[in-house]
């Protein structure tokens, strides 16, 4: 008989080969990640321990590839020490029971990986002694990744910090929340990333900062501090898709969602939309050229896509990238209270949410319960 595993895992398979193209990495893949091969055609790996180190531990899964990581168990793993990923992965969240699975501590560090997936993870950073100039997930000299639903919290240099990585998707995620010293939410200095129907929230600013080969679909940005989204601010030239996004103030939003283009900042904007007046409804206005800036701050503004028609990506209404950021957004299997709360705060459309400098101020990590459950038996094959 097939155990829950079995069943989760081979039903991926049969929709990855029915509903998609081989190489894409999961039914659904957008973007310039979407062909990332994670740990096709290697073997499972069960995560069974919420142990920071040893056999079956998290780190040990992570250490090499080609691998599928499983998860036996749900709850905090509470990290030691920076939790470095290697390549060939597909690190499968979805697989967890109870409510799931989340690291907490310490950054989460992608640099110089390739081929990885990782999907309905929560990376939580928060203010542990020493981390002040790392982030919850680092990315840097990294290719074809892919997260997908993952909720991606205090972070403390950034909540992302991205460098000189091509190729990278971050689709349906919650990125928010981050924490002192910065309180950011991602810089992105790298080409070819899609920002897809994400959720970014309770950020001082950059959400992101794009500097680089971005596109920047369906997102929805909510209680910004200082700035929204930030242009690259540089005399190099960058590239900017920024199509159908929602920009909703909240209590500590200040007056630029947009802010920090020069001209070479080459940007085509379509779609987009903008509730500045926090008044707990949905009825925002167009956004305007003048938006992202005037004078010598006014970025050139391009008549077509730098990308062209997305590659096999849902483009679709400001308003409905809200519903669906309120519906699927983050790991959202099953949500737990962190991101319920952040949920919360967007629905209130200007009424909730605050910028913290240490998560107590938001109440806390809160508590995933630690559940085990007997492996079932795995299959061979694509995931």
């Amino acid at each position: 008989m097939f155990g829950r595993h079995t069943a989760i895992l081979c039903l991926s398979v049969a929709m990855a080969r029915t509903a998609c193209a081989a190489t894409s990495a999961f039914p659904g893949a957008e973007g310039f990640g979407q062909f990332a091969s994670g740990g096709r055609g290697g073997g499972f790996y069960h995560v069974t321990t919420l142990a920071d180190a040893g056999a079956g531990s998290l780190r040990d899964a992570v250490s090499r590839g080609p691998r599928v990581l499983v998860f036996d168990v749900s709850g905090y793993i509470a990290l030691k020490s920076i939790l470095h990923v290697g390549s060939d992965l597909t690190i499968a969240g979805q697989t967890a029971p109870g409510d799931g699975i989340a690291t907490r501590n310490y950054e989460i560090s992608f640099a110089g990986a390739s081929n990885v997936v990782v999907r309905y993870l929560r990376f939580r950073q928060g203010v542990t002694p020493g981390q002040d100039k790392k982030s919850a997930v680092n990315i840097t000299r990294a290719r074809d990744l892919i997260f997908d639903h993952v909720s991606i919290e205090w972070g403390r240099w950034d909540t992302v910090d991205m460098n000189d990585s091509e190729n990278v998707t971050f689709q349906n995620c919650i990125i928010g929340e981050g924490v002192a010293p910065q309180r950011f939410g991602c810089l992105c200095q790298c080409d070819r990333v899609t920002f897809s129907h994400n959720l970014f929230i309770n950020n001082q600013s950059r959400n992101p900062k794009a500097k680089g080969k971005i596109q920047y679909l369906n997102n929805v940005i909510y209680n910004w501090g200082a700035v929204g989204l930030v242009g690259g601010h540089s005399g190099t030239n960058h590239w900017l898709d920024v199509v159908g996004n929602y920009f909703i103030a909240g209590p500590d939003s200040g007056g630029y969602f947009l802010g920090e283009f020069k001209p070479t900042d080459q940007v085509f904007q379509s779609g987009n939309y903008a509730d500045l007046n926090r008044d707990g409804r949905l009825n925002g206005r167009p956004v305007r050229s003048d938006d992202f800036g005037t004078g010598e701050n006014t970025p050139t503004f391009l008549a077509t896509a730098v990308f062209g028609k997305p590659a096999n990506v849902m483009v679709e209404s400001a308003a409905a990238a809200y519903s669906n950021a309120v519906a699927q957004a983050g790991c959202s299997l099953h949500r737990d209270a962190v991101d319920d709360r952040l949920i919360a705060d967007v629905q209130s459309l200007g009424t909730r949410g605050k910028i913290i400098r240490d998560p107590v101020e938001a109440g806390g990590f809160g508590e995933l319960k630690e559940i085990h459950v007997v492996p079932g038996a795995l299959v061979p094959g694509d995931f």
